[in-house]
């Protein structure tokens, strides 16, 4: 009973009592005492030093559906009933199942709990079934800030819709370096002019939408060869570099308004004194350049505080301490929440951090949430989602930017041009993906090309090679279609060698069109594709705009957002303006 009263306390008058979902705690805290209307002051002030701690923590949570009495639900509960965490960062989920997880969480949470997601180009990136933008290269490419507004208002609208109140996005790292495995298409871009604009106007469009916004990773990840995942990545550009290129986009999103900032796990000595501290754990960093050099006075939230790049650095307590001290005021995803909660309470406790200090940290988060309104309401209708992730108006919307954001890099025999002028015979060798291609082959053949596939496998047989090579022995043309895109752990981006190598070869039988669902640069490792076209993201949006390219139902008008060795330099692109009718 107990626990059903703690999670009404912060209910607004009349709002009927939560239903308790789940098994109760063994050990229930004491109540929090949350006054209606100016609730962060007086609240602040009624938390013992252990609960305003746990107000920096935010633990992770997938977002499938599972029984109440699942033992990862059971861990969540006591997370926020017991520890009384002062977040969530919700993972993989449909909207509903999402939604309903969160609704259990806050309704069993002695304070309301502030919730965020990685939502870079679009919830999707993180819930099924929500609204599918290109990726932020994508939206680099078409060149527009409407666009950038559009991809933060609507991933807004639908964050809000399933329970979510603070958004990880934009990326603001500036993609300088081809080899970077774990930025490439996240970035808006290589020009910090560019990126600047479109993450300023997605900024304000998360803020029109009505979530919170964060701009990441700082003071810029756009120049590794290293993920950060696996170990701690190290630049050693002079202070010059970063002033002139990644600290450009940080600079006009905290113009616009961000809400958050977003530490990187990266080692910058010639910004720390020669240190290779990690920048999550560096207050030359955190405090010397992000609060005093470029003024930001909102919250600034660590990384995942278990990846390899502060992980393999310091022992688990004393990163989350060190973080804190540094100067972030949100503990993402410790290893062991409980411990973390633990470590910082007896820091205070020591007098090595200020109970000052702390309370500056808590009133931020505290603040974010009146923001929200969560001292008032903190669950969301379940049968408005539907009405809201996924509508129609938000997949025309975005259904646009992707059609606009398709880049033709070359067509150097003019094969685009031919497929686009007439229906062909074409073989569509997919690489990269079992699902990639189903889209792709139906969008070519409503246009009236007569198509054949085929699926190269991870290690083709050499029966394989012979049914490849007689599908498109039998076509005049090949499209080449591959997915190659960024993710953590993996540590390198690019084609396997000898799928590259085996690509090269197909491309010289007949005249090809290479497609790239992807990264941007794998064009460097099949040189004889005389045509590239950049499709940015594997999902049905962009192989049905990249079928109506193809087929000449769409104009082609996107610019590359950055250089793409070996040759061609920021805003290549070949326009064809004007669609088949």
């Amino acid at each position: 009973m107990l626990v059903l009263l703690l999670g009404a306390a912060a209910c607004s008058p009349g709002t009927p009592e939560p239903r308790v979902i789940g098994p109760q705690p063994t050990r229930n805290p004491p109540p929090v005492a949350v006054v209606p209307g100016d609730s962060v002051t007086p609240t602040l002030a009624r938390l013992t030093t252990r609960q305003k701690v746990a107000q920096l923590v935010m633990p992770w949570l997938l977002g499938d559906y599972v029984s109440a009495d699942d033992p990862s639900m059971r861990r969540a509960y006591r997370w926020v009933d017991s520890l009384q965490v002062g977040g969530i960062i919700i993972s993989t989920g449909t909207p509903l199942d999402v939604a309903s997880k969160l609704n259990a969480l806050q309704r069993r949470a002695p304070l309301p709990l502030l919730i965020s997601a990685d939502f870079e180009g679009g919830i999707v990136m993180r819930i099924a079934a929500g609204t599918a933008f290109p990726t932020q290269m994508g939206i680099g490419a078409t060149g527009r800030t409407e666009d950038a507004y559009q991809l933060g208002r609507i991933t807004a609208l639908e964050g809000r819709a399933v329970g979510v109140h603070l958004a990880f996005a934009p990326v603001a790292d500036v993609n300088s370096n081809p080899a970077n495995p774990i930025i490439n298409t996240r970035s808006f871009g290589a020009d910090p002019h560019a990126v600047a604009q479109l993450v300023a106007a997605t900024v304000r469009g998360m803020r029109d939408g009505g979530i919170l916004s964060t701009a990441k990773h700082f003071p810029g990840h756009g120049d590794t060869e290293t993920d950060s995942h696996l170990a701690m990545p190290v630049i050693t550009a002079p202070w010059a570099r970063f002033d002139s290129l990644e600290l450009v986009p940080f600079r006009a999103a905290i113009d616009a308004g961000v809400d958050a900032v977003m530490s990187a796990h990266i080692a910058l000595p010639a910004l720390d004194n020669g240190s290779r501290l990690p920048g999550t754990l560096s207050p030359a960093i955190l405090t010397g350049i992000l609060r005093d050099s470029l003024h930001f006075q909102g919250l600034i939230t660590t990384d995942a505080l278990d990846m390899g790049g502060i992980a393999k650095e310091v022992s688990a307590d004393e990163a989350v301490i060190r973080a804190f001290e540094a100067g972030s005021d949100l503990l993402l995803m410790p290893a062991d929440p409980a411990a973390a909660i633990t470590a910082v309470t007896r820091a205070v406790e020591s007098g090595r951090i200020s109970m000052a200090r702390l309370d500056r940290s808590v009133r931020k988060i505290l603040e974010l949430k009146a923001r929200m309104g969560l001292f008032a309401h903190r669950d969301v209708d379940l049968s408005a989602v539907s009405a809201v992730v996924g509508s129609t108006e938000h997949k025309a919307i975005a259904r646009d930017i992707t059609e606009r954001s398709l880049v033709l890099l070359k067509d150097a025999g003019g094969t685009v041009a031919a497929l686009r002028a007439s229906p062909q015979r074409v073989a569509l060798v997919t690489v990269g993906s079992t699902t990639l291609g189903t889209t792709l082959a139906a969008e070519l053949r409503r246009g009236g090309h007569t198509v054949s596939t085929v699926v190269v496998p991870a290690e083709p047989t050499a029966r394989d090679l012979l049914r490849i090579d007689s599908i498109i022995g039998a076509a005049k043309y090949t499209v080449l279609a591959t997915s190659v895109r960024w993710g953590s752990y993996q540590g390198t981006i690019g084609l396997a060698q000898s799928t590259a190598e085996l690509l090269t070869r197909l491309s010289r039988r007949r005249p090809t069109v290479l497609v790239s669902f992807g990264s941007p640069y794998i064009i460097s490792q099949v040189p004889t594709a005389g045509s590239y076209l950049i499709g940015w993201s594997n999902t049905p949006v962009v192989e049905t705009a990249v079928g109506a390219a193809l087929t000449g139902r769409n104009a082609i008008t996107g610019k590359a957002p950055i250089p793409i060795p070996p040759s061609w330099p920021i805003q290549a692109g070949i326009v064809m303006p004007t669609p088949r009718p």
